[in-house]
């Protein structure tokens, strides 16, 4: 986390919260965090979905990363890190969580959005595979800023139905990562319903890693050109497609 980042489509990654319990076998958040953590014991539990869900921020006095490994975590000491980024940046916010997973607590989203508008030079870009927590939040009376520089995103690979309700009015993105197989007629209307994609392909080791094919990343491509929605390739994918590879931002 911090002012860089190997992220190709953002200048920077924030992460006042961490750790997920989507499962997903090809998280590289999860095998980063496992791998880096403190494998303490947390203070805190809430219990959502069935399951102890901890959360703390400093322990021991000292900052650490991941001090619960992929148990979800809150960091509040990492509030104030935007507002103290004087230069203009594109931020992606919880690159190592879901901040919408339906076991983050509304308190802990309603303090990620206060520092963001503490920090109102940046752009900050949200991304999740739980859209219709969006909405809940909205119908709980928590307020999403609509502006040009906040963009909600949601995840789309292909292995998991999205949430029937999705935020209505705001700036948008889908990211297609990992691309795990061919696009049928639903994924790519899904697609259409947003207004920038970004597409990827499957990182790591794992055994079963799916490797796309050119002419699946063309036919979003060219649903997209269709819609005229911009497209961003992952560097991940520029070898597979060769001269046909391009990275557009829906901003200037």
């Amino acid at each position: 986390m911090g002012d860089k980042t190997k992220i190709d489509w953002c200048d920077a990654s924030w992460n006042p919260v961490t750790g997920c319990l989507h499962g997903c076998e090809y998280c590289y958040a999860r095998r980063t965090a496992n791998r880096f953590g403190s494998h303490m014991q947390p203070d805190i539990a809430y219990p959502v979905l069935d399951r102890p869900v901890r959360a703390a921020g400093i322990s021991a006095g000292a900052i650490q990363p991941y001090p619960f490994d992929f148990t979800p975590t809150f960091h509040r000491y990492r509030l104030d890190i935007p507002a103290r980024w004087t230069r203009p940046r594109t931020i992606f916010v919880c690159s190592m969580a879901d901040l919408f997973g339906d076991w983050v607590p509304d308190s802990w989203i309603k303090e990620v959005y206060d520092a963001c508008c503490a920090g109102s030079q940046h752009r900050y870009l949200f991304l999740t595979k739980n859209p219709g927590r969006v909405v809940r939040l909205i119908k709980n009376g928590i307020v999403l800023p609509n502006t040009i520089d906040w963009w909600y995103g949601y995840t789309i690979d292909g292995e998991r139905e999205l949430a029937k309700e999705r935020p209505i009015g705001l700036k948008t993105f889908c990211s297609v990562e990992p691309l795990l197989r061919c696009p049928d007629a639903k994924m790519l209307d899904q697609i259409a319903m947003t207004n920038w994609c970004i597409i990827g392909a499957e990182t790591g080791n794992r055994k079963e890693k799916v490797i796309p094919e050119k002419r699946w990343i063309n036919l979003i491509a060219n649903r997209c050109r269709d819609e005229h929605i911009s497209v961003f390739m992952k560097e991940s994918l520029r070898g597979i497609m060769g001269e046909d590879f391009r990275q557009e931002y829906q901003w200037g």
